[in-house]
């Protein structure tokens, strides 16, 4: 695992926190250069996908199948619930419930290794929620975000569609195609998605300034109430269940995290750069969030198979 990827919380801070300083260093990048760059992430995803990971949802649809109803269930819930109780401002509300009702992020894999989890079951559930994020974060959304932006739930479908599938089905020709290139770009993956999260997550930031500055507190608490909630139900609700212990961190991990990345393009496209403003936010705290407890979990790992990141029978 790329050193720099496992210190994606620090630069993606240090990128943050400098945008507010000097925001024309990365107010550059503008929607359509962010457009391109979850594209890219997208693509990258794809190349780490194989047959295999979809076959584990079949041989244990019962472990993939609560992380994904807990993924969108949970977070939209929390979602909603976290934007009365802040009484956060109409725009501001609708970028953290969408968010929420995004799927998990790649982030979730790095973490999950950090933890010493099961990345194989992390993998399939990022692939899975991603896949189902075409159809279902755009009606989650448009559902609860409800009167307080107006949001095109056909149009956003079709642009999740377009930056979640096209660039998976692309990353999957490329692997059967060309093997060779696909396996080096894959090498890259890791690290060109952490710097173009941290352009995305700065130059949102950047841009949105004044507005951070003003009630920035506020967002950034509930921004973390979001994900923190999402790490404890996640586990919380596995460990209900009965999951393996190393599972039940899995989930944690993976209901925790959201591909905040996707939000950020449908706020900036189908609400207001306003809304996008916790979605860039979220990247940087679940990020944070994680690390930390993937140091717990690590430091705790269980003696099981599946902490050495193999699937558990």
């Amino acid at each position: 695992m790329n050193r720099l990827t496992q210190l994606f919380p620090l630069i993606a801070g240090s990128a943050s926190a400098m945008a507010l300083v000097y925001p024309a260093i990365f107010t550059w990048f503008g929607p359509l250069h962010i457009k391109i760059a979850l594209a890219f992430i997208m693509f990258f995803t794809g190349l780490g996908l194989t047959a295999a990971d979809f076959k584990r949802v079949v041989r244990k649809p019962g472990q993939v199948a609560t992380g994904f109803f807990l993924q969108y269930t949970i977070m939209p819930a929390l979602g909603f619930a976290t934007a009365l109780a802040f009484s956060l401002p109409p725009e501001i509300a609708a970028g953290l419930i969408l968010v929420a009702c995004c799927p998990g992020g790649t982030a979730s894999n790095v973490i999950t290794f950090l933890a010493k989890a099961d990345v194989p079951l992390s993998v399939t559930m990022t692939a899975v929620s991603t896949i189902a994020a075409a159809v279902l974060t755009p009606a989650l959304s448009a559902w609860l975000i409800g009167a307080r932006v107006p949001v095109d739930a056909v149009a956003m479908t079709r642009d999740t569609a377009l930056v979640i599938l096209l660039p998976i089905a692309l990353a999957l020709g490329a692997r059967r195609l060309l093997p060779q290139i696909a396996r080096r770009l894959e090498h890259s993956a890791n690290f060109l998605a952490v710097i173009a999260i941290t352009l995305i997550v700065a130059s949102i930031i950047g841009s949105s300034r004044t507005a951070i500055l003003s009630g920035g507190l506020r967002i950034i608490a509930a921004v973390f109430t979001l994900h923190a909630g999402g790490f404890l139900l996640g586990y919380l609700f596995a460990r209900l269940l009965r999951i393996p212990e190393v599972q039940c961190r899995t989930i944690s991990i993976e209901v925790g995290m959201q591909n905040s990345g996707l939000g950020v393009v449908l706020a900036t496209k189908h609400l207001t750069a306003l809304a996008a403003v916790p979605c860039a936010i979220s990247s940087l705290m679940h990020s944070l969030i994680g690390s930390l407890i993937a140091a717990w979990f690590a430091r705790s790992a269980v003696t099981h198979a599946g902490a050495a990141g193999r699937p558990v029978n």
